[in-house]
């Protein structure tokens, strides 16, 4: 079994509490049995497989598969043509230099639902959203990358991972897949 989940923002992708003020897994009615793949920090939202077959695992997370991960990442501040192509290029990041990726404005801004908490809004800083796609997702790598070229994340969504997509799951609903 594959599912798809929408993990919403505050919660760790673990079904047993880290002793944190966060929410867990085990509060969805996922089946029993079921494991997340990979993992979302309990500041990002978006897609998050789970499964409970040890070769799904295997499939999705193994580099040689290459499943694409697509992230929606609101910004602070407007990133130029430069700092784009130097996200795409790969930065610097823990003394390790990232893949390149593909990265992109959003405009205009995806519909996204609100966040509870909501993204602090400052009327002097403008923000945008960005589209990075990505073949790695080492620990907070996004939010580094745009760190890296001056654009602080406010805001992270997994929207994609290979040709599965977030799209039509509202924040803590799932859905079987295979």
């Amino acid at each position: 079994m594959l599912i798809a989940f929408h993990k919403p923002f505050g919660v760790i992708s673990q079904f047993t509490s880290d002793g944190s003020k966060y929410r867990t897994l085990a509060e969805f009615g996922l089946p029993a049995g079921v494991y997340p793949i990979g993992r979302l920090d309990a500041d990002s939202e978006g897609l998050l497989l789970l499964s409970n077959e040890p070769q799904w695992n295997a499939r999705i997370l193994d580099p040689q598969h290459g499943h694409e991960r697509e992230y929606w990442v609101q910004v602070e501040g407007l990133p130029d043509e430069q700092e784009l192509r130097r996200l795409a290029a790969g930065v610097l990041i823990q003394g390790r230099r990232t893949l390149p990726c593909r990265t992109r404005r959003l405009e205009p801004a995806p519909p996204v639902w609100p966040r509870d908490p909501p993204v602090r809004f400052r009327k002097t800083v403008p923000d945008c959203w960005l589209s990075i796609a990505l073949m790695e997702g080492k620990n907070r790598q996004v939010r580094r990358m745009t760190a890296a070229v001056g654009h602080p994340t406010l805001r992270l969504i997994r929207v994609r991972i290979g040709e599965v997509l977030l799209e039509g799951l509202k924040p803590g609903e799932w859905v079987a897949i295979a």
